[in-house]
């Protein structure tokens, strides 16, 4: 039986992991960057242009949606480390997705690289 680990590894080693080094310039040419966490974690903070599809969720949110249609979009995805985000590569490049990356070391790389961080305003309850 394999364990999620397993599945993990399994899923890396068919997604094409981009570096920090990369990933500014692959975010700008992107059409869609999605973050795979939770909402949650989203609202805590998210790299600046990430639209939050959670790992339970992608699929059914590009399926249903014409705009996210074209199999050849240019998707970069990441999660708090990067296991959620190889798992969802390999479930779009199932789908037919053909240029999908995910951020090696996901978000938590992304904010301790010291990389711009956005967080949704606070309402302030009166």
């Amino acid at each position: 039986m394999k364990s999620a680990h397993d599945l993990v590894l399994a899923a890396k080693s068919q997604t094409r992991e981009i570096s920090l080094d990369q990933a500014e310039e692959a975010i700008r040419d992107a059409d869609l960057l999605v973050d795979v966490r939770e909402a949650d974690e989203f609202a805590a903070g998210h790299i600046p242009g990430a639209i939050h599809m959670s790992r339970g969720t992608i699929e059914f949110k590009m399926s249903s949606n014409p705009a996210l249609a074209p199999r050849d979009l240019k998707l970069v995805v990441y999660c708090k480390t990067s296991g959620r985000a190889a798992l969802c590569c390999a479930a779009l490049k199932e789908m037919g997705y053909l240029n999908v990356q995910s951020l090696a070391g996901g978000f938590d790389a992304w904010a301790a690289a010291g990389k711009p961080v956005a967080k949704p305003p606070v309402t302030p309850f009166e």
